[in-house]
């Protein structure tokens, strides 16, 4: 992806969705089940888009909160210039992560936090905040893997993809959780 600077429109979001996955593992488990989770998304009718994140270039916020002014984010160049517009003009986002240690991956982690930049912060503090993709009727599926038989091993996975995009405006239509897992092959899912 190329590195360049973005703005964003006010335009109505389109029935796409777009989906994460957070996993280091090329083709793994978490790969596999954002690819079928998407697949399900291309029969019922929306078109989709789906990326790894450990296949983009991109820093975690390092909170310059610049984007209180642009309303994007301007303090880093680099790929999640070319994913914003599509978050922004998408209305269903899917995010799937293994489970690191009782939460997301840091390739994860470092995606939501950059997500910072949609919101709206009053001067005065404590802030009161709003979200600019809030009230446009968008929803998100999280889903979460590990290997592990309890789902307390899971820790905050699903947690910690979840309620940031709550607050962003997101209505989560489905939490997946998927337990004690191996190698899956995609034509069990």
């Amino acid at each position: 992806m190329s590195s360049s600077l973005i703005t964003l429109t006010n335009k109505i979001p389109e029935n796409k969705v777009v989906g994460f996955s957070g996993s280091p593992r090329k083709n793994g488990n978490s790969d596999i089940l954002l690819k079928s989770i998407m697949s399900g998304v291309n029969q019922a009718g929306s078109p989709s888009d789906c990326y790894n994140l450990t296949d983009m270039e991109f820093k975690g916020c390092i909170g310059c909160e610049k984007c209180r002014k642009t309303k994007i984010c301007t303090g880093l160049v680099d790929d999640m210039s070319q994913i914003y517009p599509k978050l922004f003009s998408s209305k269903g986002l899917v995010l799937v992560s293994p489970t690191h240690n009782y939460n997301i991956t840091s390739w994860m982690k470092a995606f939501i936090d950059r997500l910072y930049c949609f919101y709206n912060f009053e001067n005065d503090r404590p802030r009161s905040w709003s979200s600019q993709l809030d009230n446009q009727n968008r929803k998100a599926i999280v889903a979460a893997i590990c290997e592990q038989e309890s789902i307390e091993d899971m820790g905050f996975t699903i947690e910690a993809m979840k309620k940031p995009l709550e607050a962003l405006g997101y209505e989560i239509i489905g939490e997946l959780t998927v337990m004690h897992s191996q190698k899956v092959s995609s034509h069990i899912l």
